[in-house]
């Protein structure tokens, strides 16, 4: 696992860099090193074990797009891993966030598993309710949509 810490300043959530190895799916990549990574606050069409949901290749592209072989940060919340083993984690690339642009343009549903995300539930909700009001990504292409909320 290559990953270098930081401490947040003033208060700030402890952050983390590494390079991204390969994307599992839309919210899920691996690191050099082997590490896997769970977007937090954000669930994209299934496209692993056997299922292949409306517009899960085109979320998993986007990730790949954003993120494979780039140095990506890594902002915790309160849990930081998950019953699988996975590293949970906002995760940024130069200087965007990845977790809000799969929500904004409509490749992601907003999955809030409290205690992680409660400072930034209606944040996300909100950048939902525009994606679904303005048809982008999935709520303009797939006839429905599974959100696990």
């Amino acid at each position: 696992m290559t990953l270098s810490a930081c401490e947040g300043g003033a208060g700030g959530p402890a952050t983390d860099s590494a390079v991204v190895a390969r994307v599992i799916d839309g919210d899920t990549v691996e690191l050099e090193g082997g590490e896997r990574v769970r977007y937090l606050m954000v669930d994209t069409p299934e496209i692993t074990s056997g299922k292949h949901d409306c517009f899960g290749e085109e979320a998993k592209a986007l990730n790949d797009d954003l993120v494979t072989g780039k140095t990506i940060e890594l902002s915790y919340d309160v849990e930081r891993t998950d019953r699988y083993g996975r590293t949970l984690a906002y995760v940024s690339v130069d200087g965007r966030e990845v977790n809000t642009i799969l929500v904004k343009r409509g490749y992601a549903c907003v999955l809030y598993i409290p205690p992680n995300g409660e400072d930034r539930e209606i944040e996300f909700l909100t950048l939902q309710a525009r994606a679904m009001k303005e048809g982008r990504g999935m709520w303009g292409t797939c006839a429905e949509v599974a959100c696990a909320n």
